[in-house]
């Protein structure tokens, strides 16, 4: 018996080292992306340390040894700041709402292309809609602020006061994930569209001649289809809940709604940078990382449990 699983294990190493020779080439190809990961994220997190230090611009010249280890002291620090409970609140319930809304309206919008025809019509939109991803925050929020300030251009149309960026309520995270929304969408719906392709036709053509409408065919076909991509990107998705971005917090805020909006990238450069203490910072974004790490865990757990697709 051990000489059969011996000879099985060996069979299954030869195996791996002939796939690896016949891959060769792919993965010498992929040889500059595992470096460029080894040192951009890998070596960075040496920084981690910092987290367990005391760390300011007047110990930047001493070294690692001579900095004073302050251990969890950073960390009570970031935790019994009079804004971090609010803060984890902010980040999470945006999160949450830009998640939920975001993959949403992406499948939406890519379910609508996909039953678009007129190809030229398609690509014209599709282009169209994800441009605003490569625009700069700053530029989105300038013509955000136009559109939904005090008397801005929503204000003239409705002849309301609506007061969407000066609402100290959780209102303001709806308005500023239907800003993100109208940023990333089409870029969003784009790996939608993909997974959508690689559906067989001979499906919508046996659902046609059984007599499926169009929503049908979308609801039996089109959404099961591209299930497994779906549950991959939430997977994803929900291991970056505490990582909202900073820069359209800051740039759609003011100080009117800043209770509502302050979330813990921008509390982590407040604290870190803002106040010169960069190990309360480190120490933040510790906190943030574990956190994300965990969740992507548990939702990759609960995705495999119901016999789902899982990331690992």
């Amino acid at each position: 018996m051990q000489a059969k699983a011996k000879k099985a294990k060996i069979q299954k190493q030869k195996f791996s080292w002939e796939l690896m020779y016949r891959q060769r080439y792919l993965l010498l190809m992929s040889v500059p992306f595992v470096v460029w990961l080894f040192i951009f994220k890998y070596i960075p997190l040496w920084g981690w340390t910092m987290a367990f230090q005391e760390v300011k611009p007047a110990t930047f010249s001493l070294s690692f040894f001579e900095r004073t280890f302050v251990g969890f002291a950073n960390f009570q620090k970031a935790f019994s700041d009079r804004i971090f409970a609010q803060t984890i609140i902010n980040t999470i319930g945006t999160s949450i709402l830009g998640i939920a809304l975001g993959t949403i309206s992406a499948i939406v919008f890519a379910v609508m292309l996909n039953e678009i025809r007129f190809m030229k019509f398609k690509k014209i939109t599709q282009t169209i809609s994800y441009l605003p991803h490569f625009v700069s925050w700053v530029v989105i929020a300038s013509i955000a602020k136009m559109v939904c300030n005090d008397g801005g251009l929503l204000d003239r149309m409705t002849g309301r006061d609506l007061k969407l960026l000066s609402t100290n309520s959780v209102m303001i995270w709806v308005v500023i994930c239907v800003i993100n929304i109208w940023k990333e969408v089409g870029w969003d719906a784009i790996v939608y569209l993909s997974a959508m392709a690689g559906i067989d036709s001979g499906l919508y053509e046996a659902a046609k001649v059984d007599g499926a409408n169009r929503l049908q065919r979308i609801w039996h076909i089109t959404l099961p289809g591209i299930k497994p991509t779906i549950i991959v990107l939430l997977i994803m998705s929900i291991g970056s809940t505490l990582n909202v971005g900073m820069e359209r917090q800051m740039l759609l805020s003011n100080a009117i709604v800043q209770d509502h909006t302050m979330v813990l990238s921008w509390f982590a450069y407040l604290r870190g940078i803002g106040n010169n203490n960069y190990g309360v910072g480190t120490a933040i974004g510790m906190f943030q990382s574990v956190v994300g790490i965990t969740l992507l865990l548990i939702a990759n757990k609960i995705a495999s449990l119901f016999g789902e697709s899982k990331l690992i």
